[in-house]
């Protein structure tokens, strides 16, 4: 008799090999909680590096009311986080309908699974449409501003106190700004970013010519808003800090505020919207599956399950980058 023969424990061949099942969960679905939990940590990291740093400098970010305040179709429209407010409910309503497809799927019924998994990706496209249209919105600009030596920026107010923009400020012949630079205008340099479309000495000039405008800091007063300096104190300003004209935002300078807000803005929002993409090609391979019987056949649609968990997160963490950037 060979002693060395291992007993049959019956689980040869299953995932867990033996012993109990943790949470009484699949195999699958504890990983995906593995994983939900650290990218969990991941984007809490970031968080709080964004928490700090707007602490730091408290006194000098922009306001998101004045920031995020376009809508669709509606130009020059003062819509402070409406279309915020309009994303964040498709997403979230996106999470229902995903739900609903888990419920359909653990009644087996292919119909229902296949309807609510399509709304869902309508849900997430349509957000990740949204996103890439504010992020085009938050890149050009709309008012402008002028960069100063201490890498400040000053923007331009009425007597009201309302913002105007560089082309209502701007008077003069455009001098002193070189050509675009093109690929047919050189070897070796094929592009460049496109050039401020006015010169800091027109600025200069129209602000000197209109005494109602006013320069308006990136320093908050004792009621949270802007400082907008007297016209003296303004025209000092402009002469002698001023350096150069900005117009929308990028990783190394922003119209609306301390750069390092946009730097947060479009790493965080970004590598949100990574998942949102990654989540909506995700939920179209199952959704794919689903139309070919593939979990019909199994007899469980746990898939379905497992990528409403990553989608449900990505939906929370939402909630908390809306809160963190819109909110607070």
């Amino acid at each position: 008799m060979d002693t060395t023969a291992v007993a049959k424990t019956g689980t040869e061949g299953k995932l867990w090999g033996g012993g109990k099942q943790p949470l009484k969960a699949s195999y699958g679905k504890l990983m995906m909680w593995f994983f939900i939990l650290s990218d969990a940590l991941t984007f809490s990291g970031f968080l709080a590096a964004y928490g700090f740093s707007r602490f730091k400098f408290s006194t000098e970010w922009p306001i998101a009311d004045e920031v995020f305040n376009h809508f669709p179709f509606l130009h020059g429209v003062d819509a402070p986080m409406f279309y915020v407010a309009l994303m964040t409910f498709i997403l979230i309503f996106s999470s229902v309908t995903m739900v609903l497809a888990v419920d359909a799927g653990h009644h087996m019924n292919k119909k229902k699974v296949t309807l609510y998994m399509a709304l869902t990706i309508l849900g997430g496209a349509i957000f990740l449409g949204s996103q890439a249209w504010e992020w085009s919105n938050f890149i050009s600009g709309e008012y402008g501003a002028v960069e100063t030596r201490s890498g400040k920026i000053l923007q331009f107010a009425n007597n009201e106190g309302e913002r105007v923009a560089l082309e209502d400020v701007a008077s003069g012949e455009r001098e002193g700004l070189r050509q675009q630079h093109t690929e047919s205008e050189g070897l070796w340099y094929m592009d460049e970013k496109a050039l401020p479309e006015f010169t800091l000495d027109q600025i200069k000039a129209g602000f000197a010519a209109n005494e109602d405008l006013r320069i308006r800091t990136m320093k908050l007063d004792e009621n949270g808003e802007k400082t907008i300096l007297d016209r003296e104190t303004s025209l000092d300003y402009l002469n002698n800090r001023g350096i150069g004209i900005i117009e929308g935002a990028n990783m190394t300078k922003n119209e609306y505020g301390a750069p390092l807000f946009a730097d947060f803005f479009f790493f965080i929002t970004g590598f949100h919207g990574f998942h949102v993409f990654s989540g909506v090609v995700i939920l179209i391979i199952i959704f794919f599956n689903v139309l070919l019987g593939t979990y019909e056949k199994r007899g469980s649609y746990e898939m379905v399950e497992k990528v409403g968990l990553y989608w449900h997160f990505v939906d929370l963490v939402w909630v908390f980058v809306f809160t963190f950037f819109y909110l607070v």
